[in-house]
């Protein structure tokens, strides 16, 4: 089936050709750089290729070519090393939400170091945890209360997971161990968020994994087979696969569901309406867990602080991290409701499981200012209000014969290319990295407009800037986005 598909991406060939830039496009000139700059440019670039290891990254582009080497953050800009300016599109990694260079956020951090630049969470507590924790629990939807701190959105995902079996084993059901995600869906990268990740290409290398994990359908409505013309009949078709699974597994042998609201990985699946309200039937029916992961959509991505709220269901757990503090500092959680902390308030029960920089002072100290910030100049409104200008704006690429469909919610949109736009046929692997890693990704970015161009499922640009930007914003990238996919088109 189509909706399972996961492009195995390992395979390499280089472009066959390249094309010139048409003049509008090609990007402006960096501003001049002294010698001293660009003899200190020379010297990082040396450094990196003798020393740095990247993540997710083909080393070999750098040892051929350098890599683009980011100095400054302002707004919704990023800059480079030799001074040109782009459009930060994708947030840095779907997390400076509140965008760069907030000198308020950066001295939120320097105070907190100066007062308490570290304490752990094991058996001691301190203030800016606490509060952090408290301020969390008020904007989690219904008794979602209990806040547990990671470092970051992979490791929460872990937490989630392991306090779902010891849950299920003190609740006298210890064969609830498996769990339910959905295809192409990334979870993080540690051995048990790895087995929850739908991407066979991801986690060849590190088998065998944590053994327990079972994929469904996502909700990708373009790639259907099934109700392609009812997007609602669509969404229960997909819940009813959940259902499917648990009842194949045995329901005494299933702990838990983690589902993103809006799918990430195979480019932003938001949920039919009436998917997440016949999920939680399911759950609920099954005595299984239901966990959102959040870890891209919380934090006002998809106008709320959490997007279980803006799609109106109730959670078991929600994991989070990144815009937490809009990448000021790392910091992750898992929020648990009231039922699932039960077992743990009373007698010698604990939790055997933890990280050191967990809930890190300076970390929850500059969490707690960004939602303040949040709170003071609606962020949360401006998405809400602003999402469908975005939308519209995007759409307008479908006039294009490589463009065959816009998707996604609030500031999280994905652009599918396609060879045919009447058949939807997609790009064969080749033709897939010629088109994203020998044009795209560079060109937009020299276009300057960074961005994402992926092909884990079928070739998708990403698009998830800071929550401040508005309708100039969306037309500039509009107009970048624009003219390089004409360019990628004339290649094809």
């Amino acid at each position: 089936m189509t909706i399972f598909k996961g492009r195995e991406t390992s395979k390499v060939k280089a472009p066959k050709k390249t094309v010139k830039l048409d003049k509008a496009l090609r990007p402006a000139k960096a501003p001049a750089q002294t010698s001293a700059s660009k003899a200190q440019d020379a010297k990082l670039q040396k450094m990196a290729k003798d020393h740095l290891w990247m993540h997710f990254t083909r080393q070999s582009v750098m040892e051929k070519s350098g890599v683009p080497i980011i100095t400054k953050g302002e707004g919704h800009h990023i800059f480079d090393s030799t001074g040109k300016k782009y459009i930060d599109g994708l947030s840095g990694l779907f997390v400076v939400n509140a965008g760069h260079g907030r000198k308020r956020l950066a001295e939120a951090a320097a105070k907190q170091a100066e007062e308490l630049a570290f304490f752990p969470l094991w058996s001691y507590a301190h203030p800016a945890a606490i509060e952090l924790a408290d301020t969390l629990a008020d904007y989690a939807p219904g008794d979602l209360n209990r806040v547990f701190f990671t470092t970051g959105g992979g490791e929460a995902v872990e937490t989630a997971w392991k306090l779902a079996k010891q849950y299920w084993k003190l609740q006298g059901q210890p064969m609830k161990t498996k769990v339910i995600s959905r295809a192409i869906a990334y979870h993080g990268t540690p051995q048990g968020a790895l087995a929850i990740t739908g991407l066979p290409g991801m986690k060849q290398m590190f088998e065998p994994l944590v053994p327990g994990g079972f994929r469904v359908p996502n909700t990708n409505f373009y790639r259907a087979e099934y109700h392609q013309d009812d997007l609602e009949a669509f969404g229960q078709w997909a819940a009813n696969r959940i259902e499917e699974m648990i009842v194949f597994e045995g329901p005494e042998t299933v702990a838990a569901v983690f589902l993103e609201p809006v799918q990430n990985s195979g480019g932003a699946f938001p949920p039919p309406p009436g998917y997440f309200k016949r999920v939680r039937e399911i759950c609920d029916q099954y005595d299984v867990l239901l966990v959102s992961d959040e870890t891209i959509c919380a934090f006002g991505r998809i106008g709320n602080m959490f997007a279980a709220t803006t799609y109106g269901y109730q959670p078991d757990m929600i994991t989070c991290a990144k815009a937490m503090t809009s990448g000021y500092s790392p910091i992750g959680a898992c929020i648990v409701s009231e039922k699932i902390y039960e077992p743990f308030k009373k007698g010698t029960t604990y939790f055997p499981h933890g990280y050191t920089f967990g809930g890190h002072p300076v970390s929850a100290a500059v969490g707690l200012e960004n939602l303040k910030i949040y709170e003071e100049e609606g962020l949360n409104e401006n998405v809400r209000k602003n999402s469908p200008l975005f939308r519209a704006e995007l759409e307008k690429l479908l006039d294009l014969p490589i463009v065959g469909d816009v998707r996604g919610d609030g500031y999280f949109f994905a652009i599918e290319l396609v060879k045919d736009k009447v058949t939807k046929d997609t790009f064969n692997d080749d033709e897939a990295e010629r088109m994203l890693r020998g044009f795209l990704s560079k060109a937009l970015y020299d276009a300057g407009l960074y961005c994402r161009a992926d092909d884990r499922g079928d070739p998708v640009i990403q698009l998830a800037p800071p929550l401040t930007i508005g309708p100039k914003e969306f037309a500039e990238m509009r107009e970048i986005l624009e003219g390089v996919l004409k360019q990628a088109w004339k290649i094809l």
